[in-house]
């Protein structure tokens, strides 16, 4: 057992033979644990950043407190009324009256019957025999709790829990309950029973019943949550007690609530009192609220602060999603005292949280799996935002897609640039927000709900035949499905008809309710596709709010914030004025919005190239060439994206960017490097991206040369002059034009060669007399 003991013949396992061995370098300094060996992992704080098996942080290993410690030997009755526990009695006992103490024994002011909080039990008393109690652990809701020795076994401590006042009828059923639960359920993260005993005590007319479970010595949560700082630390390490501390408690949590709501049983009454960190694990303790989830009778047990709203217990009792609300409550609790989480993910587990809570209770998490996933998921994006190594998994909610918006950057410029080239001047790179159109096209679609019934059907028929199925649902029930909804609007958006698809997600939220976030999703599709912009944003925001912990609405809010940024820019004035400066902040803030969210998804999956080319040009109009081509040095070679990231990079080095100074020689220098190390294919990339450099050399080109920073070489040529450099740009042209599709586009090609070879010299003797005189 976690004891340290067998669970059948009550003793220790044998201590191995001593062998040469050399000492431990770093023995704990609180001693070995009493309860037996010492965990494999070793005493003390773990790394930073260490996990587990499970992906959740390792916690660190705090030592059980001496028996003699943890135990009262002065009884402290509870304070403050409670509910009389006589069927059908509205009184309250316990009050007290003058502001006097609160009595532990009297009679219910309402029945009259007799009432008792005082302890049955006092240190030295024995127990079945062989159960000597030691003294008080805490008192619960309905009962006393005690820390007990077994003499059969010296050292192996258990705790005894018995009734607070024998006369609670409801207490009583509770604790019935209690014991037979307990007696089904093994889990590790739940407190396990040994055996139930009864115990007379004289004067008494019949035995109490105690039950008889492990004793967990550690710390509660609670003790956690008030510990002085100095105690934390040393406990948790330097690092102190960490926002995924939080996290690794709440997924043992929920793991443990999933065990009992997959076998028809509430907690009902979550709260950090209730959870141990012994060793490095938890336990959750005190199952006396247990219920049955389809119990609409007994009475509710539950703790003020951590409940539902009392309007909901009273119209519905409690559920699942109230089990969650209470985890919710708790890690809300606990995460105020820990550090704050790294950038987007404290807003990640804030809208968890208010989920988890929200006031509707069909809007909360549906399960304890559903909760524990995105909490996952919210560590894993505070891991990677913190700057430790991230851990990209596909997604549980949405498809994978090979799809990327806004790639333009990285893709290798056309024949056109250069034919279809409105003005005479060097055109500015493509740094804005791409189309939306383009952006919806791209966002991942969610995975089909395997509980649909279409789902299997439609997951083989092509998307190019949205009239037939709409068509055949009309008339077969079995594609009369959420799925299937969403499926035709999906393929209807493909044929770019937004109207029948947002007919078609109309009836999808009428079959699934207000609160799924499919419904979300889709409509936040419809509205980039009609250039809606502003009203995407909002429902994926909702969708946010519904996944707080997934990648892809995190991905719509970067790309919906880019494009909303650029919308200050194109309207403000030249005035200068208060409109104007609103219009600048507006921009900054919105730039700053989708950073944080381009970065939240680049963070925990640097593969993603949607969020790499969004982070890039956010970057590149906040703060310059530099920041941008960092970000793209960031993507993996593993990414399908990593040749355009590299050529995005070498076309932002020396390209014309709106509101950007000319490049540096240095940077000039560093593209022509650069370009030295890209394998394009052999279709002219190579010389389409040599001709756009090269032009954008002589456009930028200082009045008066590079200086000495000039990269001689084959991309601009040995010496640093512009003649130089148009004959160079004159080659490319006319070698661009061997791959010209048609005569006309050819013609063009080789009237561009030749418009930018430098003039001849008497041309040129013509020209500055005719400047001069002019």
């Amino acid at each position: 057992m976690v004891t340290g003991f067998c669970d059948t013949c009550f003793r220790r396992p044998l201590a191995p033979e001593p062998t040469a061995t050399p000492p431990d370098p770093d023995p704990d300094p609180a001693g070995p644990d009493a309860r037996g060996p010492r965990p494999a992992q070793g005493p003390g704080a773990p790394a930073a950043g260490e996990l587990d098996r499970d992906g959740l942080l390792v916690l660190p290993h705090l030592p059980s407190p001496d028996p003699s410690e943890a135990a009262d030997t002065v009884a402290r009755p509870p304070t403050g009324g409670r509910r009389c526990g006589v069927d059908n009695c509205a009184g309250t006992i316990g009050v007290s009256y003058d502001g006097g103490p609160a009595p532990d024994h009297g009679f219910c002011p309402e029945c009259g019957t007799e009432y008792s909080f005082r302890p049955k039990l006092r240190p030295g008393d024995r127990v079945a025999g062989h159960y000597a109690v030691l003294g008080y652990l805490a008192v619960g809701g309905h009962g006393w709790v005690y820390l007990a020795e077994d003499t059969r076994v010296p050292g192996l401590h258990v705790v005894l829990k018995g009734l607070i006042n024998t006369g609670d009828a409801v207490a009583r059923r509770a604790a019935v309950e209690e014991r037979r639960s307990l007696t089904t359920l093994h889990h590790r993260d739940i407190v396990r029973i040994v055996t139930h005993v009864q115990h007379q005590v004289p004067g008494d007319a019949e035995p109490t019943g105690y039950i008889v479970m492990e004793y967990v010595g550690g710390r509660s949560l609670s003790w956690i949550r008030f510990a002085p700082e100095e105690e934390l630390a040393r406990l948790f390490g330097t690092g102190g007690f960490e926002f995924g501390h939080v996290i690794t408690y709440g997924c043992k949590i929920l793991g443990a609530l999933e065990y009992l709501h997959d076998r028809g049983l509430l907690y009902c009454d979550m709260k950090p009192e209730n959870v141990i960190h012994y060793g490095r694990e938890i336990k959750v303790i005190d199952l006396g609220a247990i219920r049955r989830i389809d119990d609409r009778s007994s009475g509710l047990v539950h703790t003020h602060g951590y409940a539902p709203p009392k309007r909901e217990r009273d119209r519905r009792g409690l559920d699942v999603d109230s089990d969650l609300y209470t985890v919710g409550r708790t890690l809300k609790v606990l995460a105020e005292r820990a550090a704050r989480p790294a950038g987007l993910a404290a807003r990640s587990f804030e809208a968890l949280i208010r989920r988890a809570t929200h006031p509707e209770p069909a809007a909360r998490f549906r399960s304890a799996a559903e909760m524990s996933r995105q909490l996952w998921e919210v560590l894993r994006e505070d891991q990677a935002l913190g700057g430790r190594e991230p851990y990209p998994e596909r997604s549980t909610r949405f498809e994978p897609t090979a799809a990327v918006f806004g790639a333009a950057l990285g893709t290798v410029p056309a024949l056109q640039w250069w034919t279809r080239r409105p003005g005479t001047g060097t055109p500015e790179l493509p740094a804005g927000a791409p189309e939306p159109r383009a952006a919806a096209r791209a966002l991942p679609v969610p995975l089909p709900d395997a509980s649909d019934p279409a789902a299997v059907l439609l997951g083989g028929l092509a998307a190019d035949t949205p009239d037939r199925i709409a068509e055949r649902s009309a008339g077969d029930p079995a594609l009369r499905t959420v799925e299937t909804a969403l499926w035709l609007c999906r393929a209807y958006l493909e044929a770019g008809d937004a109207a029948r698809a947002e007919e078609w997600v109309a009836r999808a939220k009428g079959w699934s309710g207000d609160y799924d976030w499919r419904i979300f999703w889709h409509r936040g599709l419809i509205h980039l596709t009609r250039d809606a912009v502003d009203k995407a944003e909002d429902e994926f925001a909702a969708t946010y709010a519904a996944l707080p912990g997934e990648a892809a609405p995190k991905l719509a809010l970067g790309f919906c914030a880019e494009y909303l940024a650029e919308r200050p820019r194109e309207s403000a004035g030249e005035g200068g004025g208060p409109a104007d400066a609103q219009a600048a902040a507006r921009m900054r803030a919105r730039q700053a919005q989708a950073e944080e969210f381009y970065e939240a998804v680049l963070r925990r999956d640097p593969t993603q190239g949607s969020a790499a080319f969004g982070l890039a040009r956010v970057r590149l109009r906040r703060a310059g060439r530099r920041p941008a081509v960092d970000v793209l040095d960031g993507v993996p070679t593993t990414s399908r994206h990593y040749d355009a990231a590299r050529v995005a990079a070498v076309r932002i080095l020396t390209g014309r960017l709106p509101d950007r100074p000319a490049p540096l020689a240095a940077e000039l220098r560093e593209a022509a490097e650069r370009l030295a190390g890209l394998h394009l294919d052999g279709s002219g990339s190579w010389d389409r991206l040599v001709t756009e450099l090269r032009e954008h050399a002589l456009a930028c080109r200082p009045p008066g040369g590079w200086g000495s920073g000039f990269p001689a070489g084959e991309l601009c040529g040995p010496q640093d002059t512009e003649e130089a450099l148009r004959r160079l740009l004159s080659a490319s042209l006319r070698r661009l034009a061997d791959q010209a599709g048609g005569v006309g586009e050819r013609g063009d090609l080789l009237d561009t060669a030749y418009a930018v070879l430098p003039a001849p010299a008497g041309l040129r003797e013509l020209v500055r007399g005719w400047r001069r005189t002019a």
